[in-house]
């Protein structure tokens, strides 16, 4: 049912009351009033400026000038003075005060009464001592790694040690290494010697002499061609190059007192260490070759598989210092040096005469083979081929002349026939 009544009232009698007559009687004052109290401040419609009950009827008395407010403000904060406390600051304490509790007596025995020997040595120790001790007994949940391993320190001295329950693990101290004295090598002069077959000069050290060009490490290899006198080799961290690495490989063809070769931390590609390896290969004198820490770390499955190839072939090198990625290539190698080892002690306890050379297996095939020919020309072969096959046979050609022909002349014999 619709409602009828409202306060005890019909809403009859409410119909008929005029509205703007209502209104009309009201001051302006009661006028806002009521339009504030009939707006809703969660109306989104509404602007902000309306639904908000505070209003400021004041008229502005200049333009607004943000940087002078500021500063204003600002003066204004300094030249306040703080206000006056009511109440003077004074240290109170307030609550239970914390007092940390007794340390509780440790009971060696469960019998107070009972005294062993050990009760006085126990309560006399250190906390050293007593770390110690429970190092011993293997106690590692109390201890740390460094305080663990002190204890086990012989004559070690207890205020560098620390080693107490509450210790901080530190460090160990580093060992300062001298740094070692330059590469002092009179190259020129070590060049003429080699030049000279001088036979004091049995070993050459031109390591870490980052100074040496590359034609001047090529000339070393020059004069070690010819030269019977010099055993060892070392040409480490110098920057050398493939280039190097080939002119060292051509003088090894004909040089034969060689004996250990080092050009390790450079810059040798697998193409110079294969072209070492041939060479090395001719008089087979070389015991020691040590190429590790190139610049091209990784050689590739192509280059690992030829110097696998080229070990297979050599049965005098002891030590050959290289790192190889790919297993298969890595554990021939491997191998063949033990081979090369075995030999060597079967000559030393006997079993070999000293003198005995162990035959050089057949050459195999090579796993990669050269380019025949250019792709060039391949290219002119291949497109030549398929304009030959796009022609027809001249043999077909015949046939099919000569099935032509043939029904031509059995046609014109059934005209022939049909006339008569």
């Amino acid at each position: 049912m619709a409602q009828t009544k409202l306060y005890g009232k019909d809403l009859k009698e409410y119909a008929d009351i005029d509205i703007d007559e209502l209104l009309a009687k009201l001051t302006p004052e009661q006028i806002e009033e009521l339009g504030q109290e009939l707006i809703d401040p969660d109306d989104s419609h509404i602007p902000p400026s309306e639904r908000c009950r505070y209003t400021t009827e004041k008229e502005p008395t200049g333009e607004y000038n943000r940087k002078g407010l500021l500063d204003y403000l600002e003066k204004t904060a300094k030249e306040e003075k703080d206000w006056e406390e009511a109440k003077p600051y004074t240290k109170e304490t307030r609550g239970k005060v914390w007092k940390p509790k007794e340390e509780e007596k440790i009971q060696i025995n469960e019998d107070e009464d009972v005294e062993t020997e050990w009760d006085e040595v126990l309560a006399s120790a250190t906390e050293e001592e007593l770390v110690d001790l429970a190092a011993i007994l293997g106690f590692h949940g109390m201890l740390n790694q460094v305080q663990y391993h002190n204890a086990f320190v012989e004559n070690k001295d207890p205020e560098e040690i620390k080693a107490g329950f509450q210790g901080v693990a530190r460090h160990q101290d580093f060992k300062l290494v001298d740094i070692p004295p330059p590469n002092m090598t009179d190259v020129e002069a070590s060049i003429q010697q080699l030049k000279d077959n001088d036979p004091k000069l049995t070993e050459l050290n031109l390591n870490n002499i980052k100074s040496l060009t590359l034609e001047k490490l090529c000339e070393v290899a020059e004069a070690v061609k010819d030269n019977t006198q010099l055993k060892t080799l070392e040409m480490a961290n110098t920057r050398a190059t493939d280039r190097v690495a080939k002119a060292v490989a051509e003088a090894l063809k004909d040089n034969k007192s060689l004996v250990t070769l080092n050009m390790e931390s450079n810059y040798i590609s697998g193409v110079g260490i294969i072209a070492l390896l041939e060479n090395i290969n001719v008089h087979q004198t070389l015991t020691e070759l040590r190429l590790a820490n190139q610049r091209p770390q990784i050689l590739g499955v192509k280059s690992e598989t030829t110097i696998a190839e080229l070990m297979r072939d050599n049965m005098t090198l002891m030590r050959f210092g290289i790192f190889l990625e790919v297993p298969n290539a890595r554990i021939h190698v491997q191998e063949y040096l033990q081979r090369n080892h075995d030999i060597l002690r079967q000559k030393r306890i006997g079993e070999l005469p000293a003198d005995y050379k162990p035959p050089i297996p057949e050459k195999r095939e090579k796993v990669y083979k050269p380019r025949e020919r250019p792709v060039e020309e391949k290219v002119e072969k291949v497109a030549a081929a398929k304009a030959e096959a796009k022609k027809p046979e001249p043999k077909k050609e015949e046939a099919k002349k000569e099935e032509s022909s043939s029904e031509e002349e059995s046609s014109s014999e059934e005209e022939t026939s049909d006339e008569e």
